[in-house]
């Protein structure tokens, strides 16, 4: 569900080109055009335009906009001009990669994608970056975390709503027997049960813990740590109410001093066009004001009316 506020009258691929060209021309850019325009255009607008662009002007329109752009603007607008699936490619990619290696990002994206979008993201990361995810994976991580992410990102997950309920009382037991019940933790059993568990069932596993020997979360808490703890609980929670899950994420990443622009970033521009309307009214709901509310109070200037933007009212 997309939460683009778009404009009554929407230009033509053709028109959109005309006035960002405009609006790079002359002395300094015209940002708060180009804002306006990109930000109330979904991923099909926003592929027909840079296709037009580049016939009318023969040049690239993420070219242009990253040397016109600048600061959390730049950041921001460049991530949102790629289609879903080819901007979480580039994320892990970055995330795995990039000078500043950030696990956490990467474990956040690929943690708390569905198994199909996971074979989209796989195949186009390998089609623009010339190498398997799973490679990078392998390079930049270590331990349980590393083996975690390989099994979630190799085991086809069934997507469906229907649950055994038995069976998840038996995954209950076994994850309290490798956690809460021995010295020590068997880290492969919840590999195993979260790496290869459907969300619908993960959650009935979590429900039937909770009936028996409490929290499933806690249990994860105080038996795991680091980065294997947040991709366990990122799945989790993901399981259970993911538009939770990112609300309680965009929270903490404005919280305190300073804001976490990478996080926030992300998450806004990773899911205005999947689910920021559940999102929205679970940020409420939690944190009894508004995300709006919260954006701009943390944000100032093009990069505010960027992503305030892309949130909507």
């Amino acid at each position: 569900m997309s939460s683009l506020m778009v404009p009554p009258v929407l230009q033509s691929p053709r028109d959109d080109a005309t006035q960002l060209y405009r609006a790079f021309k002359g002395f300094g850019c015209d940002t708060a055009t180009v804002v306006n325009i990109l930000s109330h255009r979904d991923a099909t607008q926003r592929a027909f335009l840079q296709q037009e662009y580049k016939n009318m002007y023969h040049e690239e329109l993420t070219s242009r906009l990253s040397s016109e752009l600048s600061g959390n603007t730049k950041t921001a607008v460049l991530l949102w001009m790629h289609d879903p699936a080819g901007r979480d490619a580039t994320i892990i990619r970055q995330a795995l990669t990039g000078n500043v290696v950030d696990l956490q990002a990467a474990t956040e994206v690929i943690c708390s994608r569905t198994p199909t979008q996971l074979q989209t993201i796989k195949q186009l990361y390998y089609s623009k970056f010339g190498g398997h995810i799973e490679r990078d994976i392998e390079m930049a991580t270590t331990g349980d975390h590393q083996k975690l992410l390989l099994a979630y990102m190799s085991t086809v997950r069934y997507e469906g709503l229907e649950v055994d309920r038995t069976m998840a009382e038996r995954d209950a037991k076994s994850l309290f027997k490798a956690g809460e019940k021995k010295m020590g933790t068997d880290e492969k059993t919840f590999i195993h049960i979260f790496s290869g568990a459907s969300r619908a069932h993960l959650a009935a596993v979590s429900a039937a813990y909770r009936n028996v020997y409490g929290s499933l979360k806690k249990a994860v808490k105080s038996e795991t740590s680091g980065k294997f703890e947040f991709g366990l609980l990122t799945i989790l929670k993901c399981a259970e109410n993911p538009a939770k899950y990112f609300a309680k994420e965009l929270y903490k990443s404005m919280k305190g001093l300073g804001t976490t622009d990478s996080t926030l970033i992300r998450i806004v521009v990773t899911r205005t066009e999947i689910d920021m309307q559940y999102i929205k009214a679970e940020y409420h709901k939690k944190f009894r004001k508004t995300l709006a509310d919260a954006i701009h109070s943390e944000t100032s200037s093009h990069y505010r009316t960027f992503l305030l933007s892309l949130v909507g009212s």
